[in-house]
Formats: C-alpha cells, structure tokens, sequence
C-alpha cells in the first residue's frame, strides 16, 4: 500500500466488567496503533442487546484514518480485543469488548474473513446513531445514502446517550 491515509469507520461495544473503561482504553489503544491515525470517537451509547439474554451495552464508533490493508486492519482490531479480554463464544453473547471495522473508505469487498462495509451495517441502530453523529455525509458505498439518513431511517428505540468520550 502506498503511504495515502484510508478514511476508516469502527464500531465499539462492550457489554461486561467495566465498559466504559474498557471502550475508552480501546480507544486509547486504536490511537497509538502504528498506522493508525487521527482517532475521532462518538459519545457513548447504552443500548439493548441482540441475541441470547445478556446485560445492556455501551456503544460507540470512530473515525480513524489508516495506512493499512482492511485484512491487516481487521488483525490489529482482534489482536486489541484479545488484549482486553474478548473471548469468543456463543455468537453474538456478552463480551468484555467488540470492534467491527464497518467501513474503509469507499471500498466494497469480501473475503473469507472480511465483508465491507459490514454486512448488518444499514440494519443496526446502536451503529448507525453514533456514526451519525460523526460522520454524516460518509456515504455508504452499497446504498448511496448518508450515514445520517441511514440512521434516520432506522428505530431508535432502545438507545440512550451517556457521554462523549473522551480521547
């Protein structure tokens, strides 16, 4: 990869021990990742979970630019939620953190390990609602539409602003 920095956008959620800690921290982290730059976050989000029975999150996302490749990009995110204590298990249980990388700039690609932008992206309220708040004329490559007419278009219902993050 050339040294040209990628507009790139994370979600993060926690669900277990201190969340607000971890998700911080997290951030911390993802700004001190060599190629990793610029790290914008959202205010925190406490929202109701999908899947099994399992406690509220705290969500977020951020913008970050990167001088990395998405798969090596996607290895920096889990080598940082295995730091913080992210086992995987039940799919779509609790986890202690969760990093998803839902877009890398325009680009739309799938691998065996990797989709962008996320697949249940223009779906999920408690990722489009801090995004949002972000970055809201970021088109999504697969729809054409602002992030912020993609969350208006959404349910909120379930999701409450806790604080700005701080970074």
């Amino acid at each position: 990869m050339d040294s040209d920095w990628i507009d790139c956008a994370i979600a993060l959620g926690s669900n277990l021990g201190d969340c607000r800690h971890t998700l911080e921290s997290a951030l911390k982290t993802l700004a001190e990742t060599p190629g990793i730059k610029e790290v914008k976050p959202s205010s925190w989000y406490r929202t109701a979970p999908v899947g099994p029975p399992q406690p509220d999150y705290l969500n977020g996302c951020a913008t970050c630019q990167v001088q990395l490749e998405p798969e090596a990009l996607l290895d920096r995110l889990l080598a940082i939620e295995t730091q913080y204590g992210r086992t995987r298990g039940e799919r779509w249980g609790p986890r202690t953190l969760d990093l998803d990388l839902l877009l890398f700039g325009d680009r739309i690609s799938q691998s065996d390990r990797l989709q962008i932008p996320h697949p249940r992206l223009r779906e999920r309220a408690f990722v489009l609602v801090p995004l949002a708040e972000i970055a809201p004329d970021w088109l999504d490559p697969v729809s054409g539409k602002a992030i912020a007419e993609l969350a208006q278009a959404l349910d909120r219902g379930g999701i409450e602003k806790i604080k700005n993050s701080v970074l």
